[in-house]
């Protein structure tokens, strides 16, 4: 058996005494596990970075084998966003992510050109309004999407400002009413991409696509807890839009 594809590297661990095993989510064969000779070694760990952009060749005896890959380069990543932090935690996240959530050896090729685009635009400005609607297009190419077109209470277009923590429908504002303090935000740029996205937009609409990855997707897969790498991304974008609320309104500010 064997295939030629191109992917990104999602996971590698060490396996043996020089080889590693390494999961890519490639374009035509979904993520797609294999073991690399020599992968565990110094001269391939710089190619074997998450995110990586590979040219693979796959074989195995039989199909059902985990198989060998052969990989090329294409194009790093991670050593280019080395100068920013943040860019790289979510480069990270979006790898754990797929890792974590992703059938093996599913094709999901609308899914596959999100993330290669999300992930060339790391680093860019608006970066993060579209990493938290990568999140949204995960969970529905995975059969989770939420239902965002209409108020779950009055039925109506506009106003769409709150999502039910339960069943994952919006809701207005003013079919919100006296439960409006247990609803999660809908922060307007996750409807509408020409809308600009705040600080405390992005940290707001990764709580939101953060419940429903762990609640409903994590709960489907019975695992309990988000990857460490989503926790830290959504963590530290937090903790920027706290700062930039501090920013906008200082201590003692007058309104």
């Amino acid at each position: 058996m064997e295939w030629h594809d191109e992917g990104v590297l999602i996971a590698c661990r060490r396996h043996g005494e020089g080889g590693a095993i390494v999961e890519l989510f490639t374009a035509g064969h979904g993520r797609h596990a294999g073991y690399v000779a020599g992968g565990g070694g110094r001269r391939m760990a710089p190619l074997l970075q998450p995110g990586a952009q590979l040219a693979v060749t796959w074989r195995a005896r039989l199909a059902e084998h985990m198989g060998h890959f052969r990989v090329e380069p294409l194009r790093a990543r991670a050593s280019a966003l080395f100068a920013d932090p943040p860019a790289l935690a979510a480069l990270a996240s979006i790898s754990a992510l797929l890792s974590w959530s992703l059938p093996e050896r599913e094709a999901h090729p609308a899914l596959y050109a999100d993330t290669i685009a999300l992930m060339d635009r790391l680093g860019a400005s608006g970066w993060q309004a579209a990493y938290a609607r990568w999140e949204l297009m995960l969970l529905r190419e995975l059969g989770f999407g939420l239902d965002l077109g209409r108020c779950a209470v009055t039925g109506q277009e506009a106003g769409l400002v709150f999502v039910s923590p339960k069943s994952g429908r919006a809701v207005s504002a003013d079919g919100a009413g006296e439960w409006r303090d247990r609803l999660l935000a809908l922060p307007a740029f996750l409807l509408d991409d020409t809308i600009a996205a705040s600080a405390a937009d992005i940290a707001a609409a990764l709580r939101l696509t953060g419940h429903f990855l762990e609640g409903w997707l994590g709960a489907a897969l019975e695992r309990p807890r988000l990857p460490d790498a989503r926790q830290r991304l959504a963590a530290r974008l937090a903790r920027s839009g706290g700062l930039e609320d501090q920013k906008l309104h200082p201590l003692g500010a007058q309104h």
